[in-house]
């Protein structure tokens, strides 16, 4: 497999983790996140996605379980803004350097602040993009947080 940034991100620091590799196709009406979660017969509470947010216009990343949704008014409560919406795909793209359903909050292009789900730090590891469709690393949460130099809050629903 070749190194994506966000490995490269996790080697550089020395942190503990596990790579997966799933096939990246999923049937219709199935998100990555979903598809990652049945590839590998994961818990989806345990899987999370990374999703990229305009906090008062301020790009930011929302770390969040598979297995919920992000509270958008959580968000930007959690990143000191008053609204929170969707960012354009193309704009997230461009800012984080992967393509959509890759999207990894480690070894960004651009550092965005990200605020990663609390429901994290209650798991003994998670699982996030590594940078590609079809990968998957498995990690601490508190790498997690500490490399992403992540705020911790209740974000998702």
């Amino acid at each position: 497999m070749a190194a994506t940034p966000a490995v490269r991100a996790l080697e550089k620091a020395r942190v503990v983790h596990t790579l997966h590799s799933y096939d990246p196709d999923h049937p219709a009406g199935q998100g990555h996140g979903e598809a990652a979660v049945a590839a590998l017969d994961a818990d989806p509470r345990q899987v999370f996605k990374t999703l990229v947010t305009r906090v008062d216009g301020a790009l930011t990343v929302a770390v969040v379980p598979v297995s919920g949704t992000l509270d958008l008014k959580a968000l930007a409560a959690a990143a000191g803004g008053r609204r929170a919406a969707m960012a354009d795909p193309a704009d997230a793209e461009r800012a984080t350097g992967y393509v959509l359903g890759g999207i990894s909050p480690l070894g960004q292009r651009r550092a965005l602040p990200t605020v990663v789900d609390e429901s994290a730090l209650d798991l003994p590891t998670v699982m996030v993009s590594a940078g590609k469709r079809g990968l998957q690393v498995e990690l601490a949460p508190a790498d997690l947080v500490r490399l992403t130099r992540a705020r911790t809050a209740a974000i998702s629903r």
